[in-house]
């Protein structure tokens, strides 16, 4: 029921469903379909739809409450009203940026102008501040120079409706906005509750001059510029690390569990996402394993595309792109140019085993690797280097998933030219081959 209520209020997660795995996972729980209406156009037209009935509802509380500033004569609420209609006017410019993303890609702008939805959010996080400053000026003003206040039920009343009004936009915007990921929308709706809670303050601020403290209205009010200064905060940190293609950690978290439910992908290799505007675009570099055919690939790909339409919403262009698994092979074994100032491999030949040994590049860093082709069975084998400050013992050891690939667990030191021996062991028998590793030309340390 708390959840329910702190989502009502707009504290729940910016972006609705992101980093949750408590979707159905089974077929067509997801609810995802992929309609014929363009999705960004469905959004912006809600979005737009959102803008009208906030402005609409803050029109209405803004006039009713400037009649009462005109039988009253209250500075406070005259303060509060001017809030209520910039807050309505912040509405021009997110409708201006709806208007513009439902617009097609061009040449120019091949990703539509989404962006400027960022942009909108700049300017409400600026009339917001501007807010602040108004509300602290008044608030010390008042401080300085106390104005007597008449029909105080009046200016209590007004202030009610001014609040009830303000709170509904607040709730109205940051539900729609967390409904279509519009960060914009939550900032404008965030500042529709500032000025909700400067309402509040007129209130308190009516009754204390009720009560005989007349100094109640401006301490109150430099109370509440506090609090709009700390929405300045949240809500410019949102817009501006939308506008440098920063996305939640949720998202990326949702895109690693939409690829957990393909099967055939060997690993996911990297993932990249950014907002343009309130809709998703990401790009997902995945392995597949060696025996996949061209048909298994395609499969694997259409799948996961399905899969991160159906846990983000909000996606609107999802990129799969196959690459080799932790190296630039795609068969699991580096050429010899692995590393950019590798030596040449060492070509074994011997009773005991056949195959190449080289300095490779892998995930955890360069280790010496010995490929085997054809070996004898329990074949152990060490590379001892000879080093100016003594001899470098490198155990070369069976890698888990394929026993035709002995590694070393550590790095060979620098520099990689020198003289060494390879010795392999096995039932008894023990081979020893001098080999000599030579840096490409032109490398220096």
């Amino acid at each position: 029921m708390m959840d329910k209520v702190r989502d009502w209020f707009g504290f729940g997660p910016m972006t609705h469903g992101m980093g949750s795995h408590g979707h159905d996972h089974d077929d067509g729980g997801h609810g995802h379909t992929h309609g014929v209406i363009d999705p960004t156009i469905a959004t912006t037209t809600r979005g737009i739809w959102a803008i009208k009935w906030s402005f609409v509802v803050l029109a209405i509380t803004a006039a009713l409450q400037l009649v009462v500033v005109f039988i009253s004569g209250s500075v406070a609420l005259l303060a509060d009203t001017i809030h209520n209609v910039g807050d309505a006017a912040t509405a021009i410019p997110l409708w201006i940026a709806f208007v513009l993303a439902r617009r097609k890609p061009s040449k120019t702008f091949t990703y539509g102008l989404g962006r400027v939805e960022d942009l909108a959010g700049i300017v409400i996080v600026l009339i917001i501040l501007f807010s602040a400053i108004v509300a602290g000026y008044e608030a010390i003003d008042r401080l300085i120079n106390p104005r007597p206040i008449t029909f105080l039920g009046w200016v209590v009343i007004a202030g009610l409706i001014g609040f009830i009004g303000n709170e509904a936009v607040a709730v109205f915007r940051i539900r729609v906005g967390r409904e279509i990921n519009s960060a914009a929308l939550i900032a404008d709706g965030y500042h529709a509750r500032t000025d909700g809670f400067t309402s509040l303050a007129v209130v308190l601020g009516a009754i204390g001059v009720w009560l005989g403290f007349p100094l109640a209205d401006p301490i109150v009010g430099l109370l509440i510029t506090v609090a709009i200064f700390a929405i300045v905060w949240q809500s410019s940190k949102a817009v501006l690390t939308r506008m440098l293609d920063g996305v939640e950690p949720g998202v990326i978290d949702e895109i690693h569990h939409a690829a957990e439910h393909v099967s055939g992908i060997g690993r996911v290799e990297g993932v990249q996402a950014r907002w343009i505007g309130h809709r998703l675009h990401a790009d997902v570099a995945i392995s597949v394993p060696e025996t996949a055919t061209a048909k298994n690939v395609l499969g694997v790909t259409e799948a996961l595309k399905e899969e991160l339409f159906a846990h983000l919403p909000a996606l609107a262009e999802a990129n799969v792109r196959l690459v080799s698994p932790a190296g630039p092979a795609a068969t699991g074994r580096e050429p010899s140019h692995a590393h950019h100032h590798a030596p040449e491999p060492f070509k074994v030949a011997c009773d005991l085993a056949e195959g190449t040994l080289e300095i490779v590049d892998t995930a955890a860093g360069e280790r010496m690797r010995l490929t085997i082709e054809r070996h004898a069975d329990d074949l152990t084998a060490t590379v001892i280097i000879d080093r100016p400050n003594g001899p470098e013992t490198l155990r070369l050891e069976a890698v888990a998933d394929n026993h035709h690939r002995l590694e070393s667990t550590v790095a060979p030191a620098e520099p990689h030219e020198f003289q060494a021996r390879l010795i392999l062991a096995a039932k008894g028998r023990e081979q020893v081959l001098p080999f000599k590793m030579v840096e490409p030309e032109g490398h220096h340390h």
